[in-house]
């Protein structure tokens, strides 16, 4: 290799080849799944131990947004340790910037029903209701960005979204004691306003992407992250202020029952832990697709319905075992599909490279 190669390699993008992208989606993969099993067990332990203000916690989801100011500026040192170069990063073009803003409002607004609806269900309820944000994901996605499906990732769609329908037939045996019926039937209502919200925003993210007329690199993505947290920080801090949440912080701290510091560390944990979410899933549509984005929070499920048991000592009812097996044979369905497609992909014979330039596929 020459010098002008050699030149050439150290001036490409850091996401320009395939091992260094698989290896962000993995990255990604693993802050998405970290995400959607962790911030409803960290918002849950506030709302069971006398937390009550829910724009607070909503507030919180997307509050981290400066920490990305700093993985962006590890990257602008790595990008000019390896250039030798102080060359401008790219920059946020206006397409990018107006979307990340109106998908950031509509963000917080998502955020504040997951929020309530943390506040009034158990967690292994409000997982399962909310991971039927797949199915809304696939359909706004074949619409928005023309995704392409198999047999087996709409196999996977199919029976993940009826595991979670399940809960909704024997929904009232679920209510915690206490918690009048029409609390419970509010938040298992906007639950589902929240995965329909989120199905919404993936694609539209996506679509965000191929519409920006820029190239897009992981700075850029970090760049449309921070702008849609910012936007729906300040959503759910005039919802905050008109509450009068943040004046009562230091009142509920002293009055939550496991003690002061653990309240403190409770809302870090949800601003940090909701933080790796919605990097995830920018990062893992930018990698990938949001449909994977979707299946990622899906796969999430039997892990945060185990913890759910073990750290809460939810019920877990017959029910609620039927829908999480579905679940898994959905998850399998899908990456058993993609597995297969991989491979006739780098081993095709004639009459699979027939079949596959005539059949509809998920690029992944």
């Amino acid at each position: 290799m020459d010098v002008e190669e050699v030149s050439a390699v150290m001036e490409a993008p850091p996401v320009s080849n395939a091992a260094t992208k698989r290896a962000l989606l993995i990255l990604n993969g693993i802050l998405l799944v970290i995400g959607s099993c962790g911030a409803p067990l960290s918002m849950r332990l506030y709302f069971t131990h006398g937390g009550k203000r829910v724009w607070l916690i909503s507030f919180l989801q997307t509050s981290c947004w400066p920490l990305i100011s700093f993985i962006l500026f590890v990257i602008y040192l790595r990008r000019r340790y390896i250039t030798k170069t102080a060359a401008a990063a790219a920059v946020i073009g206006p397409r990018l910037l107006i979307g990340a803003s109106v998908l950031g409002t509509v963000t917080g607004l998502e955020c504040f029903c997951f929020s309530y609806a943390v506040s009034r269900l158990p967690v292994s309820t409000s997982a399962l209701i909310f991971s039927t944000q797949l199915v809304f994901n696939a359909g706004f996605a074949f619409v928005l960005v023309k995704q392409k499906f198999t047999a087996f990732s709409i196999n996977a769609v199919v029976l993940l979204s009826v595991g979670a329908g399940m809960l909704a037939l024997h929904s009232s045996s679920d209510r915690p004691d206490g918690e009048s019926n029409e609390e419970y039937i509010t938040g298992f209502v906007l639950c589902a306003s929240a995965a329909v919200l989120d199905g919404l925003i993936f694609p539209l993210v996506e679509l965000n992407y191929k519409n920006s007329k820029q190239e897009i690199s992981y700075a850029l993505v970090l760049q449309y992250q921070m702008v849609l947290c910012i936007f729906a920080t300040l959503f759910s801090a005039v919802a905050s202020l008109v509450n009068n949440d943040f004046q009562a912080i230091s009142r509920e701290a002293r009055e939550f029952e496991v003690g002061e510091t653990k309240y403190y560390m409770t809302l870090v944990c949800i601003s940090v832990i909701t933080l790796c979410y919605f990097m995830g899933f920018v990062g893992v549509i930018f990698c990938s697709s949001s449909l994977l984005s979707g299946i990622m929070i899906a796969v999430s499920l039997p892990l945060t319905e185990m913890l759910a048991v073990i750290f809460y000592h939810e019920k877990f009812q017959a029910d609620k075992g039927v829908a999480l097996a579905l679940s898994l044979w959905g998850f399998i369905s899908y990456f058993y599909g993609e597995h297969k497609h991989s491979n006739i992909v780098q081993n095709p014979t004639p009459e699979t490279e027939i079949s596959h330039s005539s059949t509809p596929i998920l690029n992944v």
